[in-house]
């Protein structure tokens, strides 16, 4: 059986799929789509703690549907803009289980991922299976990735 690591950038699908759908992104479709027929050996979705109980219950499914879930404090700047950068972890999480998989599978549309990409497959002659909304997904990485898979409505609430 393949084994495959899932990587998911929460803020870039949920304001993604927002932005070209205005609907939610179904995260039980996603994992069938990219577990089917393959053995899970790390499942890793990113995300902003602002500390809500919504955001709370959001995280608490992601888990029960087999994502670990990490998150980093949402920051307000001074200046009224937000910080909340997960990539740096995302390429360190990658780098280190790609490795152990015979695919990964990365779900953002965030063109700085087109390096890591470039690089897995390089270093590890792993592919990479990138997961976006096609009209905000940067170019570069639909490029880089060994497939490109759109979110359409198939993926959506």
């Amino acid at each position: 059986m393949e084994k495959v690591s899932i990587f998911v950038d929460v803020q870039n699908i949920y304001y993604t799929t927002k932005q070209a759908y205005n609907r939610n992104f179904d995260y039980n479709q996603f994992w069938a789509s990219a577990t089917a027929h393959r053995q899970v050996v790390k499942a890793i979705a990113y995300a902003i703690d602002r500390g809500d109980e919504k955001q709370k219950q959001f995280q608490n499914i992601l888990k029960a549907i087999g994502f670990e879930v990490k998150l980093k404090p949402f920051i307000q700047r001074s200046d009224g803009s937000a910080k909340g950068d997960w990539d740096v972890g995302i390429t360190l999480d990658v780098m280190e289980y790609a490795s152990r998989s015979d695919v990964v599978v990365l779900a953002t549309g965030d063109g700085d991922f087109d390096l890591l990409v470039n690089k897995v497959k390089k270093d590890f002659h792993v592919p990479v299976e990138i997961f976006g909304v096609p009209q905000l997904t940067a170019r570069s990485l639909m490029n880089a990735a060994s497939s490109f898979i759109a979110i359409d409505n198939s993926h959506l609430l």
